[in-house]
């Protein structure tokens, strides 16, 4: 029974992580229908960012708030002089955000050097609790907490505020939101921004979770927040969550079960879903 509790907690946790990154993919296409295969440089420029000031200032806060502000930078500069240029265009789309991917990788070694750094959670999140025989690790719990908390936030924000009606009727129609007087280019550059900015916190968190960061780690994890998305339904905010906790749960007892499939698991995953339901668990409503 511990075993099982244990590998539920990990699955949660990274289950967590993988969503705030396909969160930013699920809303960047969403409302843009933009592939942006860039997204997993975004992640490990939040991830050196974040933890190269939290090894100078020793405040983990402070590390994840300037990561973020990274991720919003960062973003951006990749709308503006990246994705504009080629809206409507599918097959530039892959390929420059694919090479920008690339670069980004690139200047993280010319930035913070070639090598793996080697990350550890702030002292008051290292450790753990006892629940009866149940180990609960402090640092997992706050990953998911921090998960929870975002997917509460950003979907308060997307159906009951001003702002989260115009970002859902731009997914519908973005032509009648620009009719309406309403400054689409500005609201796509927003919402890449946001998006940019969860892919930013999502590497900052992996970092003491994985224990080490390495410049290519970008393009491994985004693999899988590409999968989660398909998995999801292409623009679903709460399919990205529940498909991130399927390949989460999935990842871990597969881990721990059967090794060799660990990484096969989530392409299978994503196989049945596209056979059985090709719209993805939830799809986006017309």
């Amino acid at each position: 029974m511990e075993l099982i509790f244990s590998l539920v907690i990990n699955g949660l946790a990274t289950g967590m992580l993988i969503f705030l990154l396909a969160a930013g993919l699920t809303l960047i296409f969403g409302l843009m229908h933009v592939l942006n295969f860039a997204h997993g440089g975004l992640f490990i420029w939040g991830a050196y960012t974040g933890v190269w000031i939290f090894q100078m200032t020793n405040s983990f806060l402070l590390g994840i708030v300037l990561a973020i502000i990274m991720g919003l930078l960062l973003g951006l500069v990749t709308e503006r002089l990246i994705i504009r240029p080629v809206y409507g265009n599918t097959i530039q789309q892959i390929l420059i955000t694919l090479g920008f991917m690339l670069v980004l990788q690139e200047m993280v070694k010319v930035a913070f050097g070639p090598d793996q750094k080697a990350v550890f959670p702030p002292e008051y999140l290292q450790g753990s609790f006892l629940l009866g025989d149940i180990v609960l690790i402090k640092y997992r719990l706050f990953i998911i907490a921090v998960g929870l908390l975002v997917f509460l936030v950003a979907t308060f924000i997307l159906k009951r505020t001003r702002i989260g009606l115009i970002v859902r009727a731009g997914v519908m129609d973005n032509e009648m939101v620009q009719s309406l007087g309403i400054n689409i280019k500005l609201v796509f550059m927003l919402v890449f921004m946001v998006g940019s900015a969860l892919a930013s916190l999502s590497g900052i968190l992996f970092a003491p979770y994985s224990g080490v960061i390495y410049a290519e780690m970008g393009l491994e994890f985004s693999i899988l927040a590409f999968i989660v998305v398909v998995i999801g339904g292409m623009g679903s905010f709460s399919g990205s969550l529940l498909a991130a906790l399927l390949v989460g749960l999935a990842q871990a007892f597969m881990a721990y079960y059967v090794p060799a499939l660990s990484l096969a698991v989530n392409m299978l995953l994503m196989l049945v879903v596209l056979i059985f339901r090709p719209q993805g668990l939830f799809r986006v409503k017309e």
